[in-house]
């Protein structure tokens, strides 16, 4: 079965961009547009990690997380933020949230990117 991985993000050209490179690389995937739709998808699909965009509408990345932590099905999901704010700019409750790797969408490749979330699933 393959390993699964949730994108939270709202920019949909962003979104599917990874979603293709993570599928080519044998994973399953599946996107949501916000917060509040991430959660949903991270209950339903229990994915191994979660890449997740801070600044999103209805519900951000930051919010999302505090109420995914706070859940028995969520609390030890993986999740790497991934998002053009840079980490000094970052709400501070990110850092006490168990965020695996903090990535600048603008400072990656899509290749970098996926090898980052690879060593991160590697490390169990």
């Amino acid at each position: 079965m393959a390993t699964k991985i949730a994108i939270v993000e709202d920019d949909p050209a962003i979104a599917q961009m990874y979603r293709m490179k993570f599928e080519t690389e044998g994973y399953e995937v599946e996107t949501a547009e916000n917060g509040v739709l991430g959660l949903e998808l991270a209950e339903d699909m229990r994915p191994s990690v979660i890449l997740l965009d801070l600044m999103m509408p209805e519900m951000g990345g930051d919010e999302m997380l505090q109420k995914l932590r706070k859940t028995d099905w969520g609390k030890d999901i993986k999740v790497i933020i991934l998002t053009n704010m840079g980490e000094q700019e970052a709400p501070p409750i990110i850092k006490e949230l168990d965020v695996k790797r903090f990535i600048v969408k603008a400072d990656m490749t899509p290749r970098q990117v996926a090898e980052m979330v690879k060593a991160e699933l590697d490390d169990k």
